[in-house]
């Protein structure tokens, strides 16, 4: 059985990825990593996407229509499958996951932090202003994976999503953010990859140079997906699109455990 590290760079653009994330196109280039243009489903926001990835299900069918539905999720997810079947989890992120996955809705407080196995994310930390530096969640999820070494493990840093609201994503600003991403990845993959993690680098959505996403352009649908095995052997970049629906058996089989019946999708080839 496979672990598994699934980052989720909220609101980065698969050009912007490809044209200023140097490390990661060195590994795709060298036939170290595998690389994906995923399109996004719709509407491309936030809360919806989140369920998506995490469900492998359309917004029609997980019921997240938009950023303002607040409740649990509903459908089987990545992480109730993992403790369903033993394995261990964890997550650093917005505090949207907290709601869909604990409980809604989030309390500023008492939610912040959980280590509690009867939870399905058992070791969580959490944020709740969207500016929060990207270095900062970063180092909450990786620290999550050295102290408790969980078997799943989602980190989600909003530095992208929020340059781009506030710059657009024709900005230095937001290009920057792609960089600086990249460095602290570049840190990070190495170590997990040692200690036997599948790392996934992807996107919810992108966003456009009108600062806000949610329609069906390319620069708001289109998102990478790096896939980085410990063994550092890729494909390389693959030409043909893959569908975000089929993340979330993706990581199922990465991780040994039986896809849910509701993820109609099929895993990647990686």
């Amino acid at each position: 059985m496979g672990k598994v590290v699934l980052v989720v760079c909220d609101g980065l653009r698969d050009d912007t990825a490809r044209e200023q994330m140097g490390y990661l196109w060195h590994l795709v280039e060298t036939r170290q990593a595998t690389r994906y243009t995923v399109i996004a489903e719709l509407p491309t926001m936030s809360r919806p996407l989140y369920e998506t990835i995490c469900t492998g299900t359309p917004v029609s069918t997980h019921g997240v229509t938009s950023n303002l539905v607040v409740r649990r999720s509903t459908m089987p997810n990545l992480f109730e499958q993992a403790v369903k079947h033993k394995r261990t989890t964890a997550a650093a992120a917005y505090y949207w996951f907290s709601e869909l996955y604990i409980r809604a809705p989030y309390d500023f407080i008492a939610d912040r932090e959980t280590d509690d196995p009867q939870q399905i994310i058992q070791h969580g930390r959490f944020y709740s202003d969207d500016p929060t530096p990207d270095r900062e969640v970063f180092a909450m999820g990786a620290h999550l994976i050295h102290r408790f070494a969980p078997d799943f493990a989602l980190i989600h840093p909003m530095g992208m999503d929020h340059m781009g609201e506030t710059h657009g994503s024709d900005s230095p600003e937001y290009r920057n953010n792609a960089i600086f991403q990249d460095v602290i990845l570049a840190t990070l993959i190495p170590q997990w990859k040692q200690a036997g993690y599948t790392v996934l680098v992807t996107a919810d959505h992108g966003i456009t140079n009108d600062r806000m996403h949610g329609g069906i352009l390319p620069g708001n649908r289109n998102v990478p997906l790096y896939i980085l095995t410990p063994q550092g052997k890729g494909r390389g970049a693959v030409a043909a699109p893959a569908a975000q629906l089929q993340l979330a058996p993706t990581v199922c089989k990465l991780l040994g455990v039986p896809i849910p019946a509701t993820m109609k999708s099929p895993a990647l080839r990686l």
